[in-house]
């Protein structure tokens, strides 16, 4: 299939796309900074710059986009219909190189929690998840120390 927007139109609208500060991306932080979690952002230290890291938890959070990571089931990751073959391998090399961050994270003693961006429609279930996945806060940790 042509595409059906020409080529200078579609090279500003994919320019326009971030791989950092995403609005799924802002969401989660917010969502985690205003239930009392802190963070350092996209350490490039790690493999793969997580998107959020708490290094004395030793945990790590990766908010991916369900088509540019390939979300397995999720009718957000779609193949486009027009230059099929470059996308193909444009995605799944996306996805084998997730693939290798989290291994090499897990290797080195990291756990890790992957957002997909259609999580985000259920904000609850997400928030209620990420708090069980990141343990108590400080604050939470510091008033429970008191009754001790």
């Amino acid at each position: 299939m042509v595409d059906s927007i020409d080529p200078r139109a579609r090279s500003a609208m994919m320019a326009r796309i971030r791989g950092k500060n995403t609005r799924p991306e802002l969401t989660v932080r917010k969502m985690l900074f205003a239930a009392g979690y802190r963070y350092r952002l996209h350490v490039r230290k790690l493999p793969g710059s997580p998107d959020l890291v708490f290094a004395s938890r030793k945990k790590a959070i990766f908010v991916h986009g369900c088509f540019w990571h390939l979300h397995d089931n999720c009718n957000r990751a779609r193949m486009p219909k027009s230059r099929v073959e470059f996308w193909t391998d444009k995605l799944n090399g996306n996805k084998a190189r997730d693939e290798r961050s989290l291994n090499a994270l897990e290797r080195a003693g990291w756990q890790i929690y992957v957002v997909w961006e259609c999580e985000l429609d259920k904000r609850e279930i997400l928030e209620k998840k990420l708090k069980q996945f990141l343990g108590p806060t400080a604050k939470e940790i510091k008033n429970a120390s008191k009754y001790l």
